[in-house]
């Protein structure tokens, strides 16, 4: 470029000098004046060479000026190119930048819709979560205090009871007193209300790592103090149902107190509070079913909820019934109040032993004094469907034996009767076997079959049967038993339908005793037992108003209780507020007694005497929530 700009000035000035001469050529002719001297032609031509060197030397001082500026803008073009890179490096990175932001702006869009999302799902949460601890301090499901968590519970009760047969007995049927047919009784009906089988709880439940400790009470009005009646304040004692503690892990429980007894059928595994109780009204519930509520202790072992192993040790009890036997022995005797037990009395008799007068009471309520507790043991088995159950018990039963009472060759009674000589205490074992089998079926129908066979077992049937009787030389006679039922359930959301069909059996047992002078029959059941009096309607024995004519003759001993009942609840409401709940109950009742005698003459006739009661129960309930 500079070359360039230095030749294209040269010929400019050779042009300029050409022209200069040219044109000093071309004027001499036209002036025709006489040619200049050669100095001053010297001195022209020195001014225009001065001349042209002061344009050569500005030109120059331009190229200069002009080559800084080139070299100026050389540079800033190397600078522009270098800017240009980077620029381009910059856009490059850039655009890769734009296409990564691009991507974390639909990362970013898509965190922020589900931080939207989580946003409203927590707003919603938190709303929920403000409404229940509103509702917990405001209508708490349960207490806490001190670490534990507190849960009352139970319902309030308006029931009534129809039976066609008057029995004199509240919202809970004594199935083992139904009236023969000659009661006076039976030809009257009855009819109660009651609010005694409201019922009270309270749930305690507290944790320590993986160990739960848990109280539980219960309580009903079912009981009647000495001056409890239905006059006027219906003042009925509250009863314990049950009182018990327990400490467990996923593995282990131990329980102690007054329970439902481990014969007692079960919804799940071998838990409290899952017992498989019939949904009657009737408080005492329904022929065949087993059960106790009793005092004890019990351990139970779960296997992976599946299968479970449980032993327990109970308070026992005998209950006793026997015919035609001498007071040649004795299992216990009537309360002591001193000891709180029921010391009340219902009637006292006196009579002559000898010359000496000799008063008999007969207590309301009767201990027999045991020698060893109960001892349950069970399985429960869930492979899947069902809930199965097998298990066994064992008792103990013992009296004393006085066998100078009656005339007796023994030696060591020396010829004496009534007396103690050679007394002695006797004791027999006891118990049987039972099984549990519950199936569901479509998420509605549970069906339900119960068996329990043995030997002094009658107690834990709901009829109440005997346990044993006596044998004429005053031991203990235990006597056979069985107790047999059959559910089915329907549970729907606001509907429940039962069906239950029973039977409670004892078998007879008796012998004669031959220390007897007239041939007595000792035991229960006996063929020789008069049933003729239980036809025969007698006058009332006192004139209260309050006393029908007792059956003089009758000594028929029941042989079998059958009960079929149905009935179905309505659920009206069910929420936070509680539960209401209504429905009725019919039962159909049968007691069978064993065949005795009707008439010993002319010929020998023999009945099997039964009575029949018609039941309508109505239940009202509140349940807490």
């Amino acid at each position: 470029m500079k070359r360039l700009l230095a030749a294209t000035l040269a010929m400019a000035l050779v042009g300029t000098i050409a022209f200069a001469q040219e044109s000093a050529t071309e004027k001499s002719p036209r002036k025709k004046k006489a040619a200049p001297s050669i100095a001053s032609q010297l001195n022209e031509l020195k001014d225009a060479i001065q001349t042209q060197q002061q344009q050569i030397q500005q030109l120059s001082q331009q190229i200069q000026s002009r080559d800084q500026q080139i070299q100026t803008l050389q540079q800033r073009l190397d600078q522009n190119q270098a800017a240009a890179t980077q620029a381009q490096a910059k856009a490059d990175a850039a655009a890769t930048q734009t296409a990564d932001q691009a991507q974390y702006v639909s990362s970013l869009r898509s965190d922020v819709t589900d931080l939207k999302s989580n946003a409203t799902n927590v707003a919603m949460t938190l709303q929920e979560t403000q409404k229940n601890v509103r509702e917990q301090f405001e209508s708490p499901m349960a207490l806490h205090y001190k670490g534990i968590t507190i849960t009352p519970g139970g319902f309030l009760a308006a029931e009534s009871v129809y039976r066609n047969r008057g029995l004199g007995a509240d919202i809970n049927t004594p199935f083992n007193s139904l009236n023969f047919p000659g009661a006076g009784q039976n030809a009257v009906s009855e009819f109660f209300y009651s609010g005694r089988q409201s019922r009270i709880s309270l749930l305690g439940e507290g944790k320590a790592g993986d160990i739960k400790m848990t109280g539980y009470y219960e309580a009903d009005f079912l009981s009647a103090g000495v001056t409890s009646n239905n006059n006027q304040s219906n003042s009925y004692t509250l009863r314990q149902r049950q009182v018990w503690g327990q400490v467990s892990n996923p593995e282990w429980s131990f329980t102690g107190g007054q329970m439902w007894s481990l014969v007692t059928e079960t919804r799940k595994g071998i838990d409290n509070r899952q017992e498989a109780l019939p949904m009657t009204i009737d408080a005492q519930y329904t022929v065949g079913f087993s059960w106790a509520r009793q005092a004890g202790v019990r351990l139970v072992r779960n296997f992976n909820n599946k299968l479970w192993l449980a032993a327990s040790i109970e308070n026992p009890q005998t209950t006793f019934s026997a015919r035609g036997n001498a007071a040649n022995f004795s299992l216990g005797g009537p309360g002591n109040g001193s000891g709180t037990y029921n010391n009340g009395i219902s009637t006292c008799s006196t009579s002559l032993v000898g010359t000496s007068p000799v008063t008999t009471c007969t207590p309301l309520a009767t201990y027999s004094f045991n020698a060893t507790p109960d001892f349950i043991l069970k399985a429960a088995f869930e492979p899947g469907i069902g809930h199965y159950e097998i298990f066994a018990i064992g008792s103990r039963f013992r009296d004393r034996v006085y066998p100078c009472v009656e005339t007796n060759p023994n030696p060591i009674c020396n010829g004496n009767t009534s007396v103690a000589l050679g007394a002695y205490n006797s004791s027999t074992n006891a118990g049987g076997f039972g099984a549990n089998a519950r199936v569901t079926v479509a998420k509605h129908f549970d069906f339900g079959l119960h068996a329990l066979t043995g030997r002094g077992i009658g107690r834990y049937g709901t009829g109440g049967l005997p346990d044993s009787t006596v044998n004429p030389d005053g031991t203990l006679a235990p006597l056979r038993n069985y107790q047999g039922l059959a559910t089915l359930e329907v549970h729907m959301p606001r509907f429940d339908f039962y069906l239950n069909g029973g039977e409670e059996y004892v078998k007879r047992r008796y012998l004669v005793d031959p220390l007897s002078t007239s041939g007595a029959v000792v035991g229960y059941g006996a063929p020789t037992n008069s049933t003729s009096g239980c036809y025969k309607e007698t006058p009332p024995s006192a004139g209260n108003g309050f006393s029908f004519g007792s059956l003089s003759g009758c000594s028929a001993d029941t042989q079998s209780l059958i009960e079929g009942t149905m009935g179905f609840w309505i659920k009206v409401h069910s929420g936070p507020h509680g539960r209401l709940q209504f429905g009725p109950q019919y039962s159909y009742v049968s007691r069978n007694a064993w065949t005795g005698t009707f008439a010993k003459s002319p010929t020998v006739l023999f009945s099997s005497p039964h009575g029949i009661d018609n039941m309508f129960l109505t239940s009202f309930r509140y349940y807490l929530p």
